[in-house]
């Protein structure tokens, strides 16, 4: 396992704010007063056994399934009421599990779509930036979605939400499915983008080893509730909390 990153002595102001959010199906409910942040230039990794909940927090926060109580706001703005088609344009995207492509259009074709309602249309150098750091989706740019391996799907919908230019990205169980080669080559491809670009990351795991990883905090959902909010270093070399939460 890569090591962690450094915890630093305090964290940055946070662009995502989650607070006491809960959220349900029916009468199932599926979170539970849970709160959290992301931050520029870092990555929060969600944590936690199936059922935990990890994956309604996503679609909640984008607006896919309805709060039942909470507040969510990103860079200060609350996002209640805030319709899913209208967050690209500011600046919140959100890769779900399953790697979901339009596999009648091309690579190039399913990029595009990412630039529709958000900051503007999909430039060139918008493109460039996207090939640049998918090479191989610059050499199937014109061939059918439908080809792609599993792995270049997942390159391909994380790219498709980079070209709207978001200031969070959420992702969720980007290492379904795949080999160990890809999943660290995606890892270390969000860990640059984060130094680099300051984007803030949430990204929903089942692989927790490799998440924290590459994570500089980690929440822990249980049923719906938050049972762990710590740096991912500490986290780590908590063996109890590992153990009891974690598997590993």
């Amino acid at each position: 396992m890569r090591p962690c990153r450094r915890p630093t002595s305090a964290r940055r102001w946070p662009v995502l704010t989650v607070e006491n959010l809960s959220a349900g199906y029916g009468p199932v409910r599926a979170l539970d007063s849970v709160s959290l942040s992301a931050a520029p230039g870092e990555i929060t990794a969600v944590l936690g056994a199936n059922g935990a909940g990890k994956t309604t927090l996503l679609r909640t926060i984008s607006g896919l399934v309805r709060p039942s109580g909470g507040r969510i706001s990103l860079a200060g703005r609350d996002l209640t009421g805030v319709s899913t088609e209208d967050l690209p344009a500011l600046g919140l995207a959100h890769v779900p599990e399953g790697r979901g492509v339009l596999a009648e259009l091309t690579v190039e074709e399913n990029l595009r779509l990412g630039a529709l309602g958000a900051r503007g249309r999909a430039t060139a150098d918008g493109l460039r930036r996207i090939y640049d750091l998918f090479p191989v989706l610059a050499d199937r740019r014109n061939g059918l979605a439908h080809v792609l391996s599993g792995g270049e799907r997942q390159m391909l919908v994380i790219g498709r939400a980079l070209l709207s230019r978001p200031k969070v990205l959420l992702l969720d169980e980007p290492s379904l499915g795949l080999a160990p080669r890809i999943v660290a080559q995606i890892f270390d491809l969000l860990r640059a983008l984060v130094r680099d670009d300051g984007l803030a990351v949430v990204l929903v795991e089942q692989n927790a080893r490799s998440a924290l990883s590459i994570a500089d905090h980690g929440v822990v959902l249980n049923l719906g509730e938050v049972v762990v909010r710590r740096d991912a270093a500490t986290l780590v070399a908590d063996d109890d909390l590992r153990h009891a939460y974690l598997g590993f």
